[in-house]
């Protein structure tokens, strides 16, 4: 493994991590607050908490020529972040952390379409036992039908490695910190009218669940977007699967959520998928 690729997997790995505690956040601001309001709440405070640091590091960071690209990669982020937003708050904790772990399948597919880059010859295998890990892990008692919850969880996946793919085509002219501080902008301003409209009282307690939901969330960010920009998706996507720890950790430990056997058997398939794909990754590399 190259240098840059161990760097991203650290990076990723420190952004799931994050990541994952913003989404445990979410699911317990989710019992007061519309989703419209979190996701609105979840930009405008990470915004806030990116100015000092932008302050610090200077306004050159954020000088721009691809507004396109910033457009792009917010409106198709910010739709992702309904998706999975919406999925935190109707589905166990567990469950929706790996229905987000279909989103490494996706961004093979995205970053051979978009970007031409070589998925390598173990990633069609790969893409295929990662899916069935994710059908096994999503039968809603054994009857084989997928759940509303889990559809627009798969959606929010998918648009979640669009988005990745996004600052990946972005990398060589943008900064991290360009790229993040634009999506908090962007984002809280497309999602203001939807927290208007599904305005619910905030109560005084949840105040600083949400500015410690935005710090945590952008401190994810910048990890991710560090990680992509240092790595291609579909040869790190791999180590989004801690968040199967981290998920099943914290289901467990505040809201006494146990993982069926089936979730564990999907699990394993998804892990081994992931394996295949830095496999190819490995074979990519040697014949290039």
């Amino acid at each position: 493994m190259t240098h840059e690729l161990r760097t991203g997997a650290l990076f990723l790995l420190l952004g799931e991590a994050l990541l994952a505690i913003m989404g445990a956040m979410i699911k317990h601001l989710s019992l007061e607050l519309s989703t419209e309001q979190i996701v609105f709440f979840r930009n405008l405070f990470g915004l806030i908490v990116l100015v000092p640091l932008i302050m610090k590091t200077g306004t050159a960071q954020l000088r721009t020529g691809t507004w396109q690209w910033h457009m792009v990669r917010a409106i198709v982020g910010l739709s992702a972040m309904y998706c999975y937003f919406w999925a935190l708050g109707n589905m166990p904790l567990t469950e929706a952390f790996l229905v987000k772990l279909s989103s490494p399948f996706f961004m093979p597919l995205f970053a051979w379409w978009w970007l031409k880059e070589p998925a390598g010859r173990f990633s069609l295998v790969a893409i295929v036992i990662g899916f069935a890990g994710v059908a096994v892990i999503l039968q809603p008692g054994g009857d084989g039908a997928f759940t509303l919850a889990a559809l627009i969880g798969l959606l929010g996946a998918a648009l979640a490695a669009l988005a990745k793919v996004t600052i990946r085509r972005m990398s060589g002219s943008e900064t991290g910190q360009s790229i993040v501080f634009y999506f908090a902008l962007i984002s809280s301003l497309i999602s203001l009218p939807g927290a208007l409209l599904n305005w619910q009282p905030v109560p005084s307690t949840a105040w600083l669940w949400l500015l410690a939901m935005g710090t945590i969330a952008s401190a994810g960010q910048l990890a991710m977007t560090k990680a992509y920009m240092l790595a291609s998706p579909g040869k790190i996507g791999v180590y989004v699967y801690s968040a199967v720890v981290y998920g099943a950790l914290m289901g467990w430990v505040f809201w006494n959520e146990i993982p069926a056997w089936t979730t564990w058997l999907g699990a394993i398939m998804i892990f081994g998928a992931g394996l295949l794909n830095l496999k190819s990754g490995k074979a990519g590399k040697a014949s290039a």
